[in-house]
């Protein structure tokens, strides 16, 4: 497979991007970098960027690509990165792509592959917007792959189960349609730029899609 693998991993809310991503990294012993958690822990240490994203946040704003970037580049140049890094739904369209490949080349690597975790939209929309959680203690159930014993009640302490807001089927279809909107171009453009982009299917058993990924990997 390489000495090093510097990998993006795409997919819509649900494809089980979150879930290959840190199986592959504990693999080949190197980090998951997601935007969304880079930013929180940015916040959480105070760090200068941490510290302006969250005056964005606060303010209820999408805190802008300069920051997102400027974590993004911190996170490659560190040392954990240096054999390799898995980027988790990053880049999110063509601009944040171009921006990238500056980082990289100032850095002086390249991408070396692209995978697409593809699922169908009827099974994202199952995976979200079946979702129950236990506001009492914290239990996770599934109405249609690990329903509780008894309809909306948790099957630990008898609560109510109810639905996230961003989990309801409206709102899942609209964040389909943002993802197919932003991440087919970002595909497009890595294509005519010659980086490696393949479709994995992701409808399957965990096991068998990491099988998929570390076969194409391997390839």
């Amino acid at each position: 497979m390489g000495d090093l693998m510097n990998l993006v991993l795409f997919g819509a809310p649900g494809a089980g991007k979150g879930t290959q991503g840190a199986l592959l990294a504990r693999r080949l012993a190197i980090p998951r970098i997601s935007t969304g958690d880079l930013l929180r822990e940015a916040v959480r240490q105070g760090t200068p960027l941490g510290r302006q994203a969250k005056q964005y946040m606060d303010a209820g704003e999408l805190v802008p690509d300069a920051v997102i970037l400027g974590l993004v580049r911190e996170a490659l140049a560190s040392d954990a990165a240096k054999p390799g890094f898995i980027l988790d739904g990053f880049p999110r369209n063509v601009a944040q792509a171009q921006a990238l490949d500056e980082i990289l080349r100032s850095l002086g690597r390249r991408l070396d592959d692209v995978a697409v975790l593809d699922v169908p939209d009827d099974v994202v929309v199952k995976r979200i917007a079946g979702r129950r959680g236990c506001p009492s203690c914290q239990s996770v159930y599934n109405v249609h792959y690990e329903p509780p014993r008894r309809d909306e009640l948790c099957d630990s302490c008898n609560s109510s189960l109810v639905q996230r807001e961003d989990d309801r089927e409206e709102t899942v279809m609209r964040r389909l349609q943002v993802y197919r909107g932003q991440t087919q171009p970002v595909l497009a453009y890595y294509e005519v730029q010659g980086t490696p982009v393949v479709h994995l299917e992701a409808d399957r058993p965990v096991d068998e899609v990491q099988a998929q990924l570390l076969s194409h990997l391997g390839s």
